[in-house]
């Protein structure tokens, strides 16, 4: 039964990265956000906030945003292959296969975050126009933090599209709940001096303790002033007091078994 379960897994996973390499458009798509982000967005936002950064390039602090940007909506958009499936009935079929639903549940996990890790490493090549170095422990470091952002928001999204039977009603409800996670996760703007809710709201996004490490790798890797690492990169605060490294990314990990223990839940109810 482990060896079955275990070519499921397999199977699933390759299926993503077949369909993943099939389709070209998607690929281009998924380099035009952090583009227009970067290279229009910070730069247009350059000369109005070239004071508040002491010297760092606005598209600096950005990358880390961008860069995360990309992870999450290539993460959760990968699950919408599974309303696809369900549509046109080749869901039912891998129900029905003498398989554990979880097995079925981490294929699309993997294979999901195994894309949108891939699509994140295009935007790494664009780094040095960024300002980024492109140190290998720097860019190891951001791959890995993609690759764990990844599976947490692919299991989410696996989680939502369990429970949704069309393609449109999950676009509709990912994008509800997506776009205000990012846009409150301090992925475009300093988490210091933000109202006293807003910055309640940012310490309850899980995003908010994906982004900042990745923020943290960058600007531990970049020459800046001690104003702006404190007016850029003053990181998740509790009371006063900055969130090590490895409890945010424990918290990502956290919220990925949770929400992988949610979708092999939702699976499980699934005719």
């Amino acid at each position: 039964m482990m060896q079955a379960d275990l070519r499921a897994v397999s199977v699933v996973w390759r299926r993503e990265l077949i369909r993943f390499s099939r389709d070209r458009a998607r690929i281009f798509v998924s380099m035009l956000q952090p583009v227009l982000f970067l290279f229009v967005l910070g730069s247009g936002l350059s000369a109005l906030v070239s004071d508040g950064t002491d010297g760092v390039d606005l598209r600096t602090f950005m990358f880390p945003g961008a860069l995360g940007m990309t992870v999450l909506f290539a993460a959760v958009f990968s699950a919408g292959s599974i309303v696809w499936d369900r549509e046109f009935g080749f869901l039912r079929e891998m129900l029905v296969a003498p398989v554990s639903r979880t097995a079925i549940v981490l294929g699309k996990c993997f294979g999901g975050a195994t894309v949108a890790t891939l699509q994140g490493l295009l935007v790494l090549c664009l780094a040095g126009l960024a300002g980024v170095p492109y140190s290998p422990v720097l860019m190891l470091t951001l791959v890995a933090q993609c690759a764990l952002l990844a599976f947490a928001f692919t299991a989410f999204g696996v989680m939502v599209a369990a429970r949704i039977e069309q393609f449109q009603s999950f676009m509709a409800v990912v994008q509800a709940v997506v776009f205000p996670m990012f846009f409150l996760s301090g992925a475009l703007y300093p988490l210091k001096g933000l109202p006293g809710w807003l910055q309640m709201v940012t310490q309850l996004n899980p995003l908010t303790y994906a982004i900042d490490p990745m923020r943290r790798a960058v600007f531990g890797h970049i020459e800046a002033s001690p104003a702006a690492r404190e007016a850029l990169n003053s990181g998740v605060q509790w009371f006063g007091w900055r969130v090590p490294t490895l409890l945010e990314l424990a918290i990502v990990a956290v919220f990925a078994a949770v929400m992988t223990a949610m979708a092999v839940a939702n699976f499980r109810k699934i005719e």
